[in-house]
């Protein structure tokens, strides 16, 4: 028995290879993965709904984003990995040609310069794209080389890493920064780096902590990591975001107070309840049950995510349906790990269900993607 033989008596590919493609397959969209899609982006609604105590011009943007980034995610799908893999370097150079733009005609907001004011997408924010646009570069640098990688390829790589971290970071925005390194880093996992490289960027990092909490992390940095360790120490200041997070956590029990409900986020105590925080939203008036309710959902599109990146055929594909899918989970591990106090507070969203139109639009980019690698490798199966 070969390995396809394997695959299709499992069941994995739930479909006889021989037969004439179905409704879905025929346009690129994985089934499984569009129904957790929906069902997430439909509950993340609600409790926007909530969140943003019913703003109407804020509801219509955000379905308006949501509808548009769906038809985007689906016109992605379309397209060949195959193309995006040629077209990857200069989807890189591009980026990065916004993210220097940034810096000099960027427009400036709560103390950041983060967005170009362009004329169909104001307030459009590269760094954004560049969640994307790097693991498909990085995945493409290596599918061209040999794997397990060799050290002068992970240095290089590690160039095209470092460089759009560094300007999203002068910025200031530390928390994306980090996103996007790390976008970039799995897909250096993922290639086979060996783990004595590993444990050795490891040690580095460690040793020159001192060095980036001295020179290099502003005050403001600074403080999120003290507060991290003691909220109580400015409670009406610093600590207040976590300690109203946290009560708002706790005070939803199990079942919740119920929707519409909340006293933290509807009498103003939980700042940013819309978009950083809209997690402690969903627990105060969905309780316990509702927050496994959305683990689940994004269980549920982690673990197809995963199942897509093993089941690819090539090794660009498994590095970036890996690195994109992988990079998903540290989102939801950062926004739900800060706002219950386990994690510094760095400007993280909830992914597909905080306030917010570039990130809706880039996160669908990625499952677009996803949906390319899957449905055209069933394509190619003899």
């Amino acid at each position: 028995m070969n390995s396809q033989d394997f695959v299709r008596q499992m069941g994995f590919l739930g479909q006889d290879l021989g037969r004439r493609k179905s409704f879905w397959e025929t346009f690129h969209i994985d089934f499984p993965l569009l129904v957790a899609l929906m069902i997430l982006l439909g509950f993340g609604l609600m409790v926007l709904y909530s969140a943003t105590d019913g703003s109407l011009p804020q509801m219509q943007r955000q379905i308006a984003f949501i509808i548009a980034s769906f038809f985007i995610m689906l016109a992605v799908a379309q397209v060949d990995v195959r193309i995006l893999r040629l077209w990857a370097p200069w989807m890189y150079l591009g980026t990065m040609g916004l993210l220097i733009a940034v810096k000099f005609v960027g427009s400036t907001g709560g103390g950041a310069q983060r967005w170009l004011d362009l004329p169909l997408l104001p307030r459009f924010q590269p760094s954004e794209i560049m969640k994307v646009v790097l693991p498909l570069c990085i995945a493409g640098y290596f599918s061209r080389r040999a794997i397990p990688p060799r050290f002068k390829h992970v240095f290089w790589s590690l160039v095209l890493v470092m460089l759009p971290a560094a300007l999203i970071s002068i910025q200031p925005d530390l928390g994306t920064a980090l996103l996007i390194a790390v976008s970039g880093l799995f897909v250096l996992l993922l290639a086979g780096i060996r783990w004595k490289l590993v444990f050795s960027f490891i040690g580095v990092a460690i040793l020159s902590s001192p060095a980036l909490w001295l020179f290099y992390m502003s005050d403001y940095q600074k403080q999120r990591i003290k507060t991290l360790l003691n909220p109580q120490s400015d409670p009406l200041g610093a600590g207040w975001n976590i300690i109203q997070s946290q009560t708002a956590i706790g005070s939803g029990g199990v079942n919740g107070k119920g929707w519409l409900n909340g006293v933290q986020s509807r009498l103003d105590f939980l700042p940013e309840g819309q978009t950083d925080f809209i997690v402690a939203v969903l627990a105060e008036e969905f309780g316990l049950v509702g927050m496994l309710f959305l683990l689940i959902l994004y269980m549920a599109i982690i673990g197809r995510g995963l199942y897509i990146a093993a089941m690819a055929r090539d090794t660009f594909s498994r590095l970036l349906a890996g690195s994109i899918i992988l990079t998903f989970f540290v989102y939801v591990f950062v926004n739900i790990g800060m706002v219950s106090g386990i994690l510094p507070v760095v400007g993280v969203p909830l992914p597909m269900v905080s306030l917010g139109g570039t990130a809706i639009l880039t996160l669908m980019v990625g499952f677009g993607i996803l949906m390319s690698i899957h449905t055209h490798n069933k394509s190619l199966i003899p």
